[in-house]
């Protein structure tokens, strides 16, 4: 009970926080960002850290091996800054984590909250990078840049596949909620599917079109050109809808009319009928 009302608490201020982030001005949205995952990844270094000091203890240097070619060196050096100790990995996984959530924020705002297999690996190309600056991760040494590239290009690679596999195992983008049937649809008539994320995001919903203006999807990151688009597609539909219904609605003057003919019929009959009447009782 109690840990459940401290997970709720905990998702209520996490929310706020996202809330109050998505508000500021860029630079200061990918700054927090930032600093808040930095955080996190150094707490999550330090402990692997301290789970792997002894092995990083009992390696030997390269400094006291002498005869060492500059390749052993290099990977000696490499496996002393994945196993090193708590401090040298809490700094790794910092700049790494950190490095990651900022990329990630300034593409999202840049593009219209848009987070797809683009983002993900420029994310992990620059965490990736600057992973191999303060580790010495990446190669033989002499060649600090060559290597920092060499280990952005794997981490995005192994960022792009893992992304597509999660993708791909979870089934995302096969299952469309409910209300934004609609709204899918049309973005992929128009050629607009990737501002789909944009509609969620501002939650305009199928519910939403008739009511759609310039400012609401200008609102959701959404560029002039796709914006004009989408207005004079729900406008024309809105036309097309009503000309519809107006064709479909019987002409009440033309009802008005062919009563009247009835009852002008009947009340013949009735005059013919009382007249035969007349004969009749006359005879």
């Amino acid at each position: 009970m109690v840990l459940g009302q401290l997970q709720a608490k905990y998702q209520e201020v996490e929310a706020k926080a996202k809330a109050w982030v998505a508000r500021q001005p860029p630079p200061v949205e990918v700054a927090v960002v930032a600093a808040a995952s930095a955080l996190q990844g150094g707490a999550i270094g330090a402990m692997m850290g301290s789970l792997t000091s002894e092995a990083a203890g009992s390696m030997p240097s390269p400094a006291t091996m002498p005869g060492m070619t500059p390749e052993a060196a290099a990977s000696m050096k490499q496996m002393q800054a994945l196993t090193g100790g708590p401090w040298m990995q809490a700094r790794n996984f910092a700049v790494m984590t950190g490095v990651n959530a900022g990329i990630t924020a300034a593409m999202k705002r840049a593009r219209g909250g848009v987070e797809d297999l683009q983002t993900s690996a420029v994310a992990a190309f620059g965490s990736g990078v600057a992973f191999s600056v303060v580790s010495g991760v990446g190669g033989p040494a002499g060649n600090s840049v060559l290597n920092a590239l060499s280990t952005g290009v794997g981490f995005a690679i192994f960022q792009g596949a893992f992304y597509q596999l999660g993708k791909a195992f979870s089934g995302e983008g096969d299952a469309v909620p409910s209300e934004y049937v609609e709204s899918k649809a049309m973005l992929q008539a128009l050629g607009l599917a990737k501002y789909e994320k944009n509609f969620k995001k501002g939650l305009l919903t199928d519910a939403t079109l008739p009511l759609l203006n310039d400012s609401a999807l200008q609102e959701v990151k959404i560029p002039p050109g796709p914006r004009l688009i989408i207005l004079n597609h729900i406008q024309r539909s809105q036309k097309c809808s009503a000309h519809r219904a107006t064709s479909a609605k019987p002409s009440s003057s033309s009802g008005a009319i062919g009563i009247g003919h009835l009852g002008g019929h009947l009340g013949d009959s009735s005059s013919s009928t009382g007249e035969s009447g007349a004969m009749v009782a006359s005879f």
